[in-house]
């Protein structure tokens, strides 16, 4: 019985490899050990806003391939913050490699890493980044109260009037052990798991393959051991609430109350665990790291259209070969290449423009963060990315289109007057605006980023734009070809700018009234000769 269990789950884990989760996504815990990490000596740390732009938790959930809820959690980190080196890269390759191929070590190591994958899990990031609860100022109270318990029953057979002080004490007791348990709630789920996190290190650095990811990794987790004593009493506590064993829990509920064991051992094993948060986050770290180069494994698995990117020091020059993006099904493939000039794209509505421009700027992000990108062959410095592609007015503090556009675009000017290179990524700017403004205050703006060695990727429905930046942009342009009744997009980038204009025969075949066809044709030579003429 416990073999056949034990196959399904071996023949589970190798049919999931190279394949889509099939789970929903707690993006509220998955991103905490992000959001509380120290990440300030990276390149980068993506933004919100550049995340909302690229639809990063879509790009997540397709990438995702964890098995356990650290190395979630320490994934989406990683995809959250560019490093300012990767020496680590050669040794990595090794071992995605090494997953890849040895079907048998990859299916050992996921084994134990399912230990990890209860909910539960999530909470383990709290021990060493979060505050722990102190304990009250009277605290040495309840030692004398634990104390005198423990006298009362040891001299009860010698005396038994001591079980009316006894009673008297587990009154007490009883008060301050339930006023306790909003504080040992906290720890119930994150001290077990930590235990379990524990074990599964101490296992995992058995496959000699994997001591090189970190090399104390054996120090930090002896450390922890010094502590396993105590923290055992909470992995008690867990499983009898978990089994629903009434008797047996009532009798352990008892003897806790009678001795206060649950705030005495809770705030001992925080003061201890209080002195050892580097060691429990170098060995959270350390099975993240697994973990997530097996997800890469698999995320490559499903995609024999990948590359590893070439992150080269030559400034301002991005060549890519057949670059797609992942999460568009049969997506059309495209070639570019950036040297010297930056992007800037015309095109009418639905033609590719903004799904090109995020397609560059998620396949940056993984080129840097897990060195894997969606494109036959992809060249490219290290850049910040940066974007400004879904603005929308913010109601709440009464800041219209405009002014929302015009603060995110004032933080891509700050940004590019720093030291580090940028990728600037933006989708018709100015569009909150009128034609005049918007097309002299672009031109100056998309001059003004593309200095100091940065790339902008920038799309427009204003010809007159690509007439003016044709000097520091190279141009390109999505169309679509209209014929009889039907418009079809063929989402291939073509040099230069739109000449044709189709979206008033787009009108026609969708049968707009004639006479506003051809007033709108009218209007349209109109302007054209009057262009023309100046």
């Amino acid at each position: 019985m416990i073999n056949s269990r034990k196959k399904k789950n071996i023949q589970k884990l190798i049919d999931s490899f190279g394949k889509h989760k099939d789970e929903t996504f707690d993006f509220e815990q998955i991103d905490k050990y992000f959001r509380n990490k120290d990440n300030s000596n990276s390149f980068q740390i993506i933004s919100d806003k550049t995340c909302n732009d690229l639809d990063f938790n879509e790009l997540f959930t397709f990438t995702d391939r964890t098995t356990s809820k650290v190395g979630q959690q320490f994934l989406y980190n990683r995809l959250r913050t560019i490093p300012t080196h990767s020496d680590e890269t050669t040794k990595h390759e090794e071992l995605i490699q090494e997953f890849t191929d040895n079907e048998k070590f990859r299916v050992e190591i996921q084994q134990e890493l399912q230990k990890l994958n209860s909910s539960s899990a999530y909470y383990i990031r709290s021990i060493f980044q979060d505050q722990h609860i102190k304990a009250p100022k009277w605290f040495l109270i309840v030692r004398l109260l634990s104390f005198t318990s423990i006298l009362c029953v040891l001299l009860l057979p010698i005396n038994p009037q001591l079980l009316f002080l006894l009673l008297a004490v587990f009154v007490v007791n009883m008060g301050i052990h339930y006023t306790n348990k909003k504080n040992i709630f906290e720890y119930t789920a994150s001290i077990p798991q930590l235990l379990k996190l524990n074990k599964a290190a101490h296992n995992l650095i058995n496959f000699s393959q994997l001591k090189a990811i970190t090399p104390d990794i054996s120090e930090s987790i002896s450390v922890i051991d010094k502590v396993k004593r105590r923290m055992s009493f909470f992995k008690l506590e867990a499983k009898l609430e978990g089994d629903m064993e009434a008797l047996a829990w009532g009798v352990f509920e008892l003897f806790k109350t009678l001795f206060l064991l649950e705030p005495l051992l809770l705030f001992g094993v925080l003061k201890q665990l209080d002195t050892k948060r580097s060691e429990i986050e170098n060995v959270f770290s350390f099975v993240g790291q697994v973990d997530t180069l097996i997800s890469i494994a698999s995320l490559r698995a499903s995609n024999k259209n990948y590359c590893i990117p070439n992150i080269t020091n030559t400034k301002e020059a991005i060549h890519v070969n057949e670059i797609y993006h992942p999460l568009i099904p049969n997506c059309i493939t495209n070639s570019i290449t950036v040297n010297g000039k930056s992007i800037l794209l015309t095109g009418s509505n639905m033609s590719g423009k903004t799904s090109f421009i995020r397609t560059i700027g998620l396949n940056l992000i993984t080129a840097f963060t897990i060195n894997t990108c969606f494109a036959k062959t992809l060249s490219t410095p290290l850049l910040k990315v940066n974007s400004a592609i879904r603005i929308s007015d913010d109601l709440m503090n009464d800041k219209s289109y405009y002014f929302e556009e015009v603060l995110t675009i004032k933080e891509m000017i700050d940004a590019s007057e720093n030291a580090k290179p940028n990728l600037f990524l933006l989708d018709e700017i100015f569009k909150g605006t009128n034609t005049i403004e918007r097309i002299s205050a672009g031109k100056s703006i998309l001059s003004a980023l593309t200095k100091n060695g940065n790339i902008v990727f920038v799309s427009t429905h204003d010809i007159e734009l690509a007439d003016l930046l044709k000097n520091e942009y190279e141009l390109y342009h999505f169309s679509e070809v209209v014929d009889n009744n039907n418009v079809d997009f063929d989402y291939k980038l073509k040099e230069g700018k739109l000449k044709k204009r189709n979206a008033i025969r787009i009108l026609e075949i969708n049968d707009y009234p004639k006479e506003i066809i051809d007033e709108a044709l009218e209007i349209a030579s109109g302007l054209d000769k009057k262009q023309k003429n100046e």
